[in-house]
Order: structure tokens, then C-alpha cells, then sequence
């Protein structure tokens, strides 16, 4: 089968990088994006600029969105000037962003009554498996479409599974990001009280990387944690969004989060205090202001 023709919208953090792969992997790509700056570098790189979502819809069969948040996806999918507008019977919707499991099944819902075939796909990874096509993605859907663009999940990351109908790719992210935030408030936990016993930081997490507790954060961001480098991957105001969709998807659900909502309200601490720039292990900074720490680096106050 032919490579669809794909517009990309959305070229942030993630977006950016996820584009340049799909151009070095041969595919045709038109773009949009309200930074003019990202559609530049992108464009330069091969891609065709559209000066809408619906421009990029018109001039592709698949369409693939990476936004900031639910009312973003609302808005591009079926706003005016929006996606819906320009789609065509036999398109391809794919929604790669972090939203409410019900907003995508509201968003896939009207799509199918044009005659395109949606999948939600959030990832996981960050801005690192962006740049490293190293993406684990998480997908809803129907099985035939999601076949149809596995080969476009590969050239992004290193898995791509069917979780089940149209947004359980969503519900499977809200869990990713359930035991994301969980971990980050653990280790920054095991930081401070290291810290307080006067014992060096780096040396925690070098320990703790070989033991059973070892885990993607202490990987990734352990000895960034100890610096105070907190510049952003994935942004604590981001992450807080996500747990906002998380407690009402528990609410939804009637799934109680007793050790996630205690979390929840340390992210809305970091919010509280400006720091929503800061990569998100940056909530390091909450629990070192609870313990009394002078923090390395406080950039967003």
C-alpha cells in the first residue's frame, strides 16, 4: 500500500521531533502549528506549511495531532477552520496528545460520522524518546486502522500497542502518568531524606539504580534531580493537567486514588508556587521546601 500523505499539527517539544522522523522515513508532510518559528525549522527540513488545521486535513489522508491539552484537541479537531473541515470519507484521524478519554471518544465520534477512522495514541517517553524515536505508544482504536498505521507508529517509537476501542489509548496514558507522578514524589522523597541524613545525594541514586527500586526516573532524572536541573522535558504544569484528568477519570470510574490524590495536590503546591515551567521531577523542589532544604535551583521563582 502507499505511504499515506500525513499532515502534522502540532510541532512542540514532541511534535518537532516526531515530524523530522516521519520526513526521514520518506513520508510526505504538511504541517501546522501557531508557532511560526517551529513550522519554519520544520518546513526547512521538507515538509509543505498549511496555514490551517483544515488546510493540513485537505492536503493529507492522515492527519496526526500532538497538543497541549483537551480544549486544544476540541478546538484543531472540530473548530472552526478545524480538521473536520477539511477531512475527506476513507481519512485517517490520529491524536497523539494527552486528553480526557472522553473527549476522544467525542471527538472519534464525530469524525466516523464523516467517514474517517480515528485512533486516540498518547505516548510516553518524553522529550528525549521523541528526539530518539524511542516513543512507547499507546493506542484505541479499531484493529484495521491501527495496522494500517503501525508502520507510522514505528518510524516514531519503539511500541505501539492496541489497548482496546477508541479511548482506552487514553485511560492506559492516565495510568502511565498515575505511576509517573507516584515515582517522582517517591524518589524525591528518598532524596530529601538521604539529604537530611547527611549522606550525598549522587551516591543515593546511584545505589538505588541497581537495585530493586531502580526505575526510569532515577535513570533519567536522578542525577539531574541532585543538580537542580530542572529544565524542561515534560513540564510540571503539563503533568498537572493530566492529573487533573486523572482525578475526574477516577471520579468517572469510581476508582479511588488515595496515594495519587496526595500527589495531585503536591503538583498543584508546585503550581502554586510558579514553578509550572520546571520539568516535572522538579516537584523535588515541593518536598525540599517541606523538609526545610535550601533547593539548588528554584528558576520560576
Amino acid at each position: 500500500m502507499a505511504k499515506r500523505k500525513i499532515g502534522f499539527i502540532g510541532l512542540g517539544i514532541m511534535g518537532r521531533p516526531m515530524s523530522k522522523h516521519l520526513l526521514n522515513a520518506g513520508y510526505e508532510l504538511v504541517v501546522h502549528d501557531v508557532n511560526r518559528e517551529a513550522v519554519a525549522d520544520v518546513v526547512a527540513a521538507g515538509a509543505e506549511e498549511a496555514k490551517s488545521s483544515k488546510e493540513a486535513a485537505e492536503k493529507s489522508s492522515l492527519i496526526i495531532s500532538m497538543l497541549p491539552d483537551s480544549p486544544d484537541v476540541e478546538a484543531v479537531a472540530l473548530g472552526v477552520e478545524g480538521i473536520i473541515e477539511g477531512v475527506s470519507e476513507g481519512d485517517i484521524y490520529v491524536d497523539m496528545s494527552t486528553i480526557a478519554p472522553s473527549v476522544a471518544v467525542e471527538v472519534g465520534e464525530a469524525m466516523a460520522a464523516k467517514g474517517v477512522s480515528c485512533l486516540d495514541a498518547p505516548v510516553s517517553g518524553g522529550d528525549v524518546g521523541a528526539q530518539n524515536a524511542a516513543l512507547s505508544i499507546m493506542v484505541g482504536g479499531e484493529q484495521v486502522t491501527f495496522d494500517e498505521v503501525l508502520p507510522v507508529f514505528e518510524v516514531m517509537g519503539k511500541s505501539a500497542v492496541l489497548c482496546g476501542p477508541l479511548g482506552a489509548g487514553q485511560t492506559v496514558k492516565a495510568c502511565n502518568q498515575v505511576l509517573v507522578a507516584v515515582t517522582i514524589a517517591g524518589v524525591s522523597e528518598a532524596l530529601v531524606l538521604g539529604a537530611k541524613a547527611g549522606v550525598d545525594p549522587l551516591k543515593i541514586v546511584q545505589v538505588l539504580s541497581g537495585g530493586l527500586a531502580r526505575c526510569g526516573i532515577l535513570e533519567n532524572r536522578g542525577e539531574r534531580m541532585v543538580n537542580g536541573d530542572f529544565d524542561p522535558g515534560f513540564r510540571i504544569r503539563l503533568h498537572y493537567k493530566d492529573l487533573n484528568i486523572i482525578m475526574k477519570t477516577s471520579n468517572d470510574y469510581q476508582a479511588p486514588l488515595p496515594v495519587t490524590s496526595i500527589v495531585h495536590e503536591l503538583f498543584n503546591t508546585a503550581m502554586s508556587k510558579d514553578r509550572g515551567e520546571l520539568d516535572h521531577s522538579g516537584l523535588l523542589t515541593v518536598i525540599e521546601d517541606l523538609a526545610c532544604i535550601e533547593a539548588r535551583t528554584k528558576e520560576a521563582e
